[in-house]
């Protein structure tokens, strides 16, 4: 389920200066824009003391075969630099309305609040018994926040695989009604469907900060059986404002102000196909925008999947770089400051890949590399184990802000500390809202990537 196939439609745009051509986009005026440091409930952690949002991707499923647990969260050191956590992923049904259940390939209710977590992968340490009424991924993320004061957990809705019934959702103002009402109902106030004694009513109440909508795509393709029509783009913004105005005559009860995210889009034909960008950012806090995927395995030559620049020789015309996907949600009207930059904390490969005088980039290939878990996709820290094994060498394109690994046959594009503070440099030279993660599994037990993240957004200050 990672965000793939931005579009393979030619960018608009090539690559774009960070000194100069940002700052023309945003015509350097900051003044009046949504500040990230204004979402922040708590002073505690590092991260609530910085003006950047570090966002991070929770993956449901990532408690099985990766055994990634919410426990990792915190032990790695990642919840204290984290602003907002999203809860990957939430479903909706041919009713266009959220759910829980547990149903292979659609629900997976025993993850999220049924599971039973013992003493020894808890966050505080005590086992679930069988009384209580939230147990899982849910409760844990409660204990998480209970040592994290500062932290938002938002609930993720849709993604790759559970976009489908979005546009038959958001087609009219009677459904996108319905649809925000149940999800507000399930997460929001926490009313988890009762099963097998889990859940009940307000049995989730409290736990999650806000909504991240993950529609992908308004307008054009997405996975297989994604339904999608041309009107999707003026039912995006309407359900971005049904979402707004529930959440705060929720919040008006709570006292809360509760976020609204969006994942949005690298592809200027995706963008403009099914997004406003100067109106969704009424209803949004904030919009984090793909910033990898560019190219995988999908494609039979390789290349680099998360560029901060396109590189100068690239084979691909109007490439695709974190610097134009930027640009081009800017010059449609989008605010600096609401835009989090996303970065990948996986790689994508390929083998049977010849050195081509490049060591691999640009190179054709015979397929996926061969991988841990999905061919052609490995975790950050099974490509660092490649990178320390003497097997690999690590190469990089310094000015253009990407890293590869090569070995002779197989080549993996990802990031590492040193592009991930390239990619954070940009951001604050272009007065970004911050950076997202997808997702949290992939990085090294001692939360590598995410410390590399929070020192490039917050780097030392010097007093003479």
């Amino acid at each position: 389920m990672r965000r793939r196939l931005l579009g393979r439609t030619a960018a608009t745009a090539a690559a774009l200066c960070v000194a100069t051509v940002l700052p023309a986009l945003t015509g350097g005026a900051t003044a009046g824009a949504h500040s990230p440091a204004a979402t922040h409930d708590s002073p505690h952690g590092p991260a609530a003391d910085s003006p950047y949002r570090s966002v991070g991707y929770f993956t449901q499923w990532g408690i099985y075969g990766r055994n990634y647990q919410v426990k990792n969260v915190q032990t790695s050191g990642t919840a204290a630099k984290l602003t907002h956590l999203n809860y990957a992923f939430a479903n909706i049904g041919a009713d266009g309305k959220c759910f829980e259940a547990n149903v292979a390939g659609e629900g997976d209710a025993w993850a999220d609040y049924q599971h039973p977590v013992d003493a020894a992968t808890s966050v505080d340490g005590t086992a679930d018994t069988a009384e209580q009424p939230l147990a899982g991924n849910f409760n844990q993320l409660r204990e998480l926040k209970a040592k994290n004061p500062h932290l938002k957990v938002l609930i993720s809705i849709g993604g790759w695989g559970w976009s489908t019934h979005f546009s038959d959702a958001a087609r009219t103002a009677a459904s996108r009604q319905a649809l925000v009402a149940s999800c507000l109902d399930i997460f929001i106030k926490g009313n988890l469907p009762l099963l097998d004694g889990k859940g009940g009513p307000g049995s989730a109440a409290g736990l999650f900060d806000g909504v991240d909508i993950d529609w992908e795509w308004p307008a054009s393709s997405g996975d297989t059986d994604t339904v999608y029509r041309p009107e999707d783009k003026q039912d995006f913004t309407a359900l971005a404002a049904e979402f707004r105005r529930q959440l705060d005559a929720y919040g008006r009860t709570t006292h809360k102000h509760y976020d609204l995210s969006a994942f949005l889009p690298a592809a200027p034909a995706k963008i403009d196909a099914g997004f406003e960008a100067r109106k969704i950012f009424r209803y949004l806090d904030f919009g984090t925008v793909q910033g990898y995927d560019f190219h995988g395995p999908y494609e039979a030559t390789t290349n680099q999947q998360s560029a901060l620049r396109a590189p100068r020789d690239t084979p691909v015309a109007n490439d695709f770089s974190d610097t134009q996907a930027i640009g081009d949600w800017l010059r449609r009207g989008a605010p600096a400051r609401q835009l989090v930059l996303g970065v990948p904390f996986y790689g994508q490969g390929w083998t049977g890949v010849p050195d081509g005088g490049t060591a691999g980039l640009f190179q054709p290939s015979t397929g996926p590399a061969p991988a841990t878990w999905q061919a052609g996709n490995e975790d950050y820290h099974a490509l660092k184990a490649l990178a320390q094994s003497g097997s690999y060498t690590v190469h990089r394109d310094v000015r253009d802000g990407f890293a590869w690994l090569y070995d002779g046959t197989n080549f993996w594009t990802y990031d590492d500390p040193q592009v991930i503070a390239q990619k954070t440099a940009f951001i604050r030279a272009a007065h970004l809202g911050g950076a997202m993660a997808w997702s949290l599994d992939g990085d090294t037990a001692d939360g590598e990537l995410i410390s590399a993240i929070h020192t490039g957004l917050n780097p030392p200050r010097h007093h003479r």
